[in-house]
């Protein structure tokens, strides 16, 4: 166990400073440190994401008792997926001190002023770091302990969430390339919104329904069928995808009806994912890519979905 927390430790952070490394020495890119810290930080979550939904596809196809066969994998991943999430808190944080030295906020780089940053980005990424640390004190000792083997199926499926980030991390990779009124835009856009309803939405009914037809009882008697730490659980978890989500439709309806051609966003966090207009992230906007007016669309990477 101590040995896969330390494998996963060394791993993303590893890959991380590489991939950072190789993308500003590539010969005619010329990238800043900012620019190879954002991009590094996007590739180690879709490689965690492939990661993730493999090992969720090797263990709900592996299982045929839904609650009582086990997988190896499950454990094992979990374990090896939980350095993940603080390594992305401070990832995170390094994405937002870069947007604001390009906007020319933070020209100087001290203590003080890293203080003054590193407020602004928990009050703006409160709810992202919050998921991030339940992941951690909550899901993952849940995940590990509480189930007690039972349930790899379930938790498999889980991992399949993760089908949806690899289109969030190109999604942001192309508003910070001003590409964001491409055609490869529009596609990445709309796959994103499928994948995050099918992935992330549809989800949860689905293994309600799948516990049913195992028990043989009605979809609507599941929930009172169920332990209720499942449903506290569930309803947790799902809470913050309905509300990401629903960021999500808003900037693919100004996406794809063509507002986001009229409407220029002002300074602050107004910038989204889908129709950013301008060339760089504005100042205040959240360093995960999300605000309360538009659809930024970096989902969570829990070890739990």
């Amino acid at each position: 166990m101590l040995f896969i927390l330390a494998a996963g430790s060394v791993f993303f952070p590893g890959l991380f400073l590489l991939s950072k490394q190789c993308l500003k020495q590539l010969p005619g890119l010329g990238w800043s440190e900012g620019d190879a810290v954002m991009v590094s930080a996007r590739l180690v979550s879709s490689i965690q994401a492939v990661m993730a939904s493999s090992a969720g596809c090797i263990i709900s196809t592996s299982c045929e008792d839904i609650i009582k066969d086990q997988h190896w994998l499950t454990t094992a991943y979990i374990l090896f997926a939980v350095p993940y999430f603080v390594y992305d808190i401070y990832a995170m944080f390094l994405c937002y001190w870069h947007k604001l030295q390009v906007k020319g906020h933070e020209v100087d780089s001290g203590p003080k002023l890293k203080s003054v940053a590193l407020a602004s980005y928990l009050r703006r990424e409160f709810l992202m770091v919050l998921h991030h640390v339940v992941m951690v004190t909550v899901c993952f000792p849940v995940s590990v302990f509480w189930r007690q083997g039972k349930g790899d199926y379930f938790q498999g499926v889980m991992f399949l969430a993760e089908l949806s980030t690899p289109s969030v991390c190109l999604c942001k990779i192309l508003i910070q390339y001003k590409l964001q009124h491409t055609l490869l835009h529009k596609v990445n856009g709309a796959l994103m919104l499928i994948t995050f309803f099918i992935c992330r939405i549809l989800l949860f009914p689905y293994l309600y329904y799948v516990y049913g037809s195992y028990a043989s009882i009605p979809f609507y008697l599941v929930p009172l069928a169920v332990p209720w730490q499942c449903n506290v659980g569930a309803g947790l978890l799902m809470a913050p995808q309905l509300y990401w989500f629903s960021l999500i439709c808003k900037g693919a309806l100004r996406l794809f009806t063509g507002r986001s051609s009229r409407y220029r966003s002002p300074e602050g966090p107004a910038s989204s994912c889908l129709d950013s207009q301008g060339s760089h992230p504005q100042s205040s906007q959240p360093a995960n890519g999300y605000s309360s007016r538009m659809a930024a669309l970096d989902m969570p990477i829990t070890m739990s979905h």
